[in-house]
């Protein structure tokens, strides 16, 4: 109705067709729960027997024999639910979202049984259906009382005003034209009183069905299960959108790609006061209902939102671990480069200005400057043991070419005190995880040698699962402490870059025993 028409209306009219409207509605929602009921005995009575197979079935599959049994119930069941489901939308406005599958079942027969018996939701069905024949039979005796008071006032009142039929007496009352109308004008508030009950029932039966069949929704639950659970898709998921960075990520902060048109998925859009907060990414077979969709994202939209700050941190925290990761692998890289100039550049011109001295030496025999030679030849040598440390602590040529194993042997040979070493990797490693592992044992055993005053210790190198354990141990002084400034901090960070822990046992006293665990995939 538009609002020229209500303001053309006369005031004294209103209250008229407000009340008709009222009473029409009222009409409808009775007529709409006397539809249920009746379209419902069928179900009501087929429910019987499929709840006393589910429960046979469940009985006899601890001996195998009740397995098809209990497939054949619980199928029966899931279709009595999903044809009362339907009713339910149609005639009761429920607004129940579709009814799971029965979930896939792998391996033997107790397998099956057992994933069958653990279903929750399918017992919630059963227990609707348990109650669905007790149920109809009592709210049908509920209605029909109204309705046999409506009819026989009827009857008796046209008995009586046509002056036909076999009764003549309503009580001490003789039945005739008078009683017939007084008869005829109580079937006025007995409609009215079928009217109020089927009402009641309306309410009664929408309330009952929504608390068996429409999923429970646990508040504060995760986004993609509730979903799931609503829309009745167990594959949905949740992208969130980031504005700043134009993309959709998942929980996890990695991006994600929305699915293409022809590819068995869509998703739907969320908003949240007229901003993008997320898409709902879903089986395509739900499009055919976007209503339940649109619904289910309107109604989760805070919690959506609220997940989408947290993967935008998520997204935030992958982004710095990717850029501390580059940033070390960049300074790696550096290390390596200036190694390979080291040793490709000053290291041979040193070398070679070695062996001309040597050839000098031999041309000036005789004249007394062997001494000086020999002197300039030590002192030659020793810049280059100098140079070629230098180069191994920027980055040992050893641990590029030949990998992790050679390269703490080459650090356990140079050690002040005998250090044994069991290195059981059995290829090469990610050159950010080796470079991470190496410069641990290396400052390791550097602290042990200057601080721990060990007779000796050990490193052991060795693949656990998908990670690589790398333990230092030395029977020092032990009393190591992270925050006196001894380098294991910035080992610390660097482990972190790739996802690795490190942690310390060092009592005074006993030892200190350094555990790292490195993610290898």
């Amino acid at each position: 109705m538009s609002a020229e028409t209500s303001a053309a209306m006369p005031a004294s009219q209103a209250p008229g067709i407000v009340a008709a409207l009222g009473l029409r509605q009222r009409i409808d929602r009775a007529g709409h729960a006397a539809a249920y009921l009746t379209l419902g005995l069928p179900i009501a009575i087929l429910a019987i027997p499929a709840v006393l197979g589910l429960l046979l079935g469940a009985a006899l599959s601890a001996v195998g024999i009740g397995l098809p049994l209990l497939l054949v119930a619980s199928s029966a069941c899931r279709a009595l639910v999903r044809a009362d489901r339907r009713a339910a939308n149609r005639w009761l406005g429920a607004g129940i979202p579709p009814v799971l599958g029965r979930p896939h079942t792998h391996g033997g027969w107790l397998r099956q049984a057992l994933d069958l018996l653990s279903d929750r939701q399918q017992w919630r069905y059963a227990a609707h259906l348990a109650l669905r024949p007790m149920l109809t039979a009592g709210l049908a005796v509920v209605a029909l009382v109204p309705v046999l008071l409506l009819a026989e006032a009827l009857t008796l009142g046209i008995q009586g005003v046509a002056g036909v039929g076999d009764v003549d007496y309503v009580g001490p009352f003789r039945l005739g034209p008078g009683l017939g109308l007084v008869m005829l004008a109580l079937t006025v508030p007995a409609a009215a009183l079928v009217v109020a009950t089927f009402e009641s029932l309306h309410r009664v039966l929408a309330t009952i069905t929504r608390a068996f069949l429409a999923p429970r929704a646990l508040p504060g639950g995760p986004v993609k299960e509730l979903l799931a659970e609503s829309l009745g898709d167990r594959s949905v998921s949740v992208a969130y959108w980031l504005p700043d960075r134009e993309r959709f990520v998942d929980e996890s902060g990695h991006p994600v790609e929305l699915p293409a048109p022809g590819s068995g998925r869509t998703w739907t859009a969320v908003e949240r006061d007229g901003r993008r907060v997320a898409a709902i990414v879903h089986d395509a077979a739900l499009d055919t209902t976007p209503q339940l969709v649109e619904a289910a994202a309107a109604a989760s939209s805070l919690a959506i939102d609220n997940e989408r700050l947290k993967a935008d941190l998520a997204a935030r925290v992958e982004e710095l671990r990717g850029s501390r990761k580059r940033i070390i692998e960049a300074g790696d890289a550096a290390r390596r480069r200036i190694e390979r100039d080291l040793h490709d550049g000053a290291q041979q011109q040193l070398v070679s200005l070695a062996l001309e001295l040597r050839m000098l030496r031999t041309k000036v025999k005789g004249t007394g400057m062997e001494a000086d030679i020999d002197t300039l030849s030590e002192r030659l040598a020793a810049a280059l043991a100098d140079l070629r440390e230098l180069a191994r602590g920027i980055h040992p040529a050893i641990l590029t070419d030949r990998g992790l194993a050679p390269a703490i042997g080459a650090l356990a040979d140079r050690g002040t005190i005998p250090i044994a070493t069991d290195v059981r990797v059995d290829r090469r490693l990610d050159p950010a995880v080796e470079a991470a592992a190496y410069f641990l044992v290396a400052e390791a055993l550097t602290n042990v040698s200057r601080y721990a005053h060990a007779s000796s210790a050990r490193v052991d190198v060795a693949r656990d699962g998908e990670e690589i354990v790398v333990l230092v141990a030395d029977d020092g002084v032990g009393g190591v402490d992270l925050d006196a400034g001894s380098g294991l901090r910035g080992l610390q960070d660097r482990l972190a870059t790739v996802g690795g822990t490190l942690s310390i046992d060092s009592p005074p006293g006993a030892g200190t025993r350094l555990l790292a665990r490195i993610p290898c995939p």
